[in-house]
């Protein structure tokens, strides 16, 4: 699936080794997409044997054994035979929502964008109440202290985190600026013609002030000009409040995925 394998471009793991047409992937830990196999088409070998050679690249990579598959697809189907069970306890949700859309969101504020190419947008937004914006939006090419406390929780990452957040070949670092320093940020990564957003965070006392759809403007404007023709999210299912923001912004499930996990791990 195209945009599955997009996806896995633009949030690269640090290890990233193919099997026949699945990804097996390990990143310290950070995140599971980067931490399990990408199921995928076919893995050039019987199930039971591929499903093995997933528990040990994770057990090379000290990391638990874990497999993404798309929801209904053959190969999830067959998995409750072969002894895996949905990670139902996956800290970020296991129901997983797949979103596409255009790169620059409908009903985005223009001025979240850059049309001069400079890569530093215009310093204002309009806010709900007309009055001038006291913020900017910028997309960077390196990502700030202040973006790194937003999307992470702290000011230095790990290098897993790094090789993470800042791999891939076309990578923006999307931060609203004001006063009292970082107030929003966001990731976006171009592969293969579809711009993945990510990261997505605004501080509690700055919501609902319209920077999350500033920046998705923003980053959708970068995007455009990295060759992206449409914005792809993945979003938990659960998380009613993001997904009726993508809604109004223009974007559509295209599909689902989960986790699995084996029901008795043969290493332990």
């Amino acid at each position: 699936m195209r945009i599955e394998r997009a996806c896995a471009d633009a949030w690269p793991a640090q290890v990233d080794e193919p099997l026949g047409e699945w990804r097996l992937r390990a990143a310290g830990g950070f995140t599971g997409r980067a931490n399990s196999a990408l199921a995928v088409d076919d893995p050039g070998l019987p199930l039971p044997d591929a499903l093995a050679s997933v528990c040990d690249f994770a057990h090379q990579h000290a990391i638990p054994p874990m497999l993404q598959a798309v929801q209904n697809s053959p190969v999830e189907r067959d998995l409750p035979r072969f002894g895996w069970r949905p990670c139902e306890d996956h800290a970020a949700g296991n129901d997983v929502a797949v979103l596409l859309g255009p790169a620059v969101p409908r009903g985005g504020d223009p001025r979240g964008g850059d049309p001069r190419g400079t890569g530093r947008p215009p310093t204002t937004e309009a806010r709900p109440d007309a009055e001038p914006a006291d913020h900017r939006v910028e997309v960077l090419a390196e990502p700030l202290p202040g973006w790194w406390e937003l999307t992470i929780g702290r000011s230095g990452p790990t290098d897993a985190e790094r090789a993470v957040l800042t791999g891939g070949d076309a990578v923006g670092y999307g931060l609203v600026h004001g006063p009292d320093g970082a107030r929003a940020a966001v990731r976006g990564a171009v592969a293969d013609g579809l711009l993945l957003v990510a990261r997505l965070a605004v501080r509690p006392e700055h919501r609902r002030r319209g920077l999350a759809r500033a920046l998705m403007a923003a980053i959708g404007t970068w995007g455009g000009r990295h060759g992206a023709s449409a914005c792809v999210l993945q979003v938990a299912a659960d998380n009613a409040g993001a997904l009726a923001l993508y809604d109004r912004l223009g974007f559509r499930e295209h599909h689902r995925y989960r986790y699995w996990v084996p029901c008795e791990d043969r290493a332990l």
